[in-house]
């Protein structure tokens, strides 16, 4: 049985349809990369496993339970978390307590929390601003902060959506080293990412999606090299590099 199994999403708001018959399978402690244009669906396949949508149909099946139709703090609870395109810190929040907040879900003791916060933000890198405001951070620390609470539930599985976006090329270099120790730890990865060097770099499988719908899907190499893929999103320069 796959780890995780998703069959036959579908997903339509209004006139639009956002996803269409997808399919995918993750083993545990596998880095799978989602990619695709912008509006390919990515995001929403993100939303209907974490349970912030509900298909109109298919099916998600996260370690033999079936997903839908449950809520996103039960989903989170099973061991599935996720970051945001656009981060929504506490803004009149501690780093601290932001990420605290996060680990509440595995207790209710704040000792224990703020252990757990501490440790993950120490990890990070991020110890120092830990008394700092979400209102205070810049545009990158809040992606940190956004990983740092994720990672503070104590999940199996994380989504990453675009974990990467406006980092410099040093602070994605040290980020993808960063997510590969997050493996190691044997936490399984899906990450939506435009960069396509880290990427390619990062991920065992990828899967890219063209207007809701999965259009290629395998071993990086065999992604990029493809001439579907190429005319659909990676480009001829790409290709060329």
């Amino acid at each position: 049985m796959n780890w995780l199994f998703v069959e036959k999403l579908n997903k339509r708001f209004g006139g639009l349809v956002a996803v269409r018959d997808f399919d995918m399978t993750v083993e545990e402690r596998e880095i799978v990369g989602l990619i695709g244009p912008n509006g390919a669906g990515k995001t929403t396949v993100f939303n209907i496993i974490a349970c912030y949508y509900q298909p109109d149909s298919g099916r998600v099946i996260f370690q033999g339970k079936d997903l839908v139709g449950m809520k996103p703090f039960h989903v989170c609870k099973l061991g599935i978390a996720r970051t945001f395109q656009v981060t929504k810190p506490f803004i009149n929040n501690t780093v601290l307590e932001n990420v605290m907040v996060g680990a509440f879900i595995r207790t209710s003791n704040t000792r224990l929390a703020k252990k757990k916060a501490l440790e993950i933000l120490e990890e990070l890198d991020f110890l120092e601003q830990k008394d700092a405001l979400g209102i205070e951070l810049t545009t990158v620390d809040h992606k940190r902060l956004e990983l740092a609470r994720a990672l503070a539930t104590d999940p199996k599985l994380l989504l990453l959506d675009e974990v990467m976006a406006g980092l410099t090329p040093a602070e994605k270099m040290s980020m993808l080293n960063l997510l590969r120790n997050i493996q190691k730890q044997g936490i399984t990865l899906i990450v939506v990412e435009h960069d396509m060097k880290a990427v390619m770099n990062l991920c065992e499988r990828i899967i890219l999606m063209h207007r809701g719908e999965k259009l290629i899907e395998g071993p990086p190499s065999l992604v990029a090299n493809n001439p579907r893929a190429i005319a659909a999103y990676l480009g001829e320069d790409y290709a060329t590099a």
